[in-house]
């Protein structure tokens, strides 16, 4: 009797849960084609103005200033400007501070890639939080401080200022450029 009260309540528990799955909400609303081109022309230059400013910077050392990271910064400060996940405390902060926490990682366990790779993206998460610099491609800041290649590994913390934090301001230059060019456009939304 006492199996059978326990197994009904853990199969309603699972059935709500699994019931949590199916969504609810409705798909966002198409943009419009000119949000789509100011999108388009400020990835284009956050991007392109990374690459001409990091280009052969350190090639001789085989270091990449251009992560991955920053195209997922692009996608939210030129086509997602009103999230709160693009605002400047989150695109600076959010970086900057991802890339320490990923950094520590590392140093505190080189031979261990899957648990400093695990730990400085959980980490990184968390200080964003507790922070209020939330940015999600932080996580991947974090994780390509681990995961990066051994002359990565050398320039340590400086990886926080260049790339990360360089690249970060120059990204949010061009946003605050291109984003306040037509009228029903306007970044930031907050600073601080």
């Amino acid at each position: 009797m006492v199996i059978r009260i326990i197994f009904d309540t853990l199969e309603v528990c699972m059935e709500k849960y699994f019931q949590k799955m199916k969504g609810g909400g409705k798909s966002p609303k198409m943009v419009s084609m000119q949000e789509v081109f100011w999108s388009f022309v400020g990835a284009f230059l956050g991007i392109a103005a990374l690459h001409y400013t990091f280009s052969d910077r350190l090639a001789e050392a085989d270091i990449n200033l251009v992560i991955g990271s920053f195209g997922a910064s692009a996608v939210l400060v030129y086509g997602a400007i009103g999230s709160p996940l693009a605002q400047p405390r989150n695109l600076v902060g959010g970086h900057l501070l991802s890339a320490v926490v990923g950094v520590f990682c590392y140093q505190l366990m080189p031979g261990h890639l899957w648990l400093a790779g695990s730990l400085a993206v959980a980490a990184a998460i968390a200080l964003m939080h507790l922070t209020k610099t939330l940015h999600p491609p932080g996580g991947a800041t974090a994780l390509i401080a681990v995961i990066g290649s051994p002359q990565l590994h050398e320039i340590g913390y400086l990886y926080a200022l260049l790339p990360v934090a360089r690249g970060a301001i120059m990204l949010l230059i061009v946003g605050l450029i291109v984003n306040n060019i037509p009228r029903n456009r306007q970044y930031p939304k907050f600073w601080w």
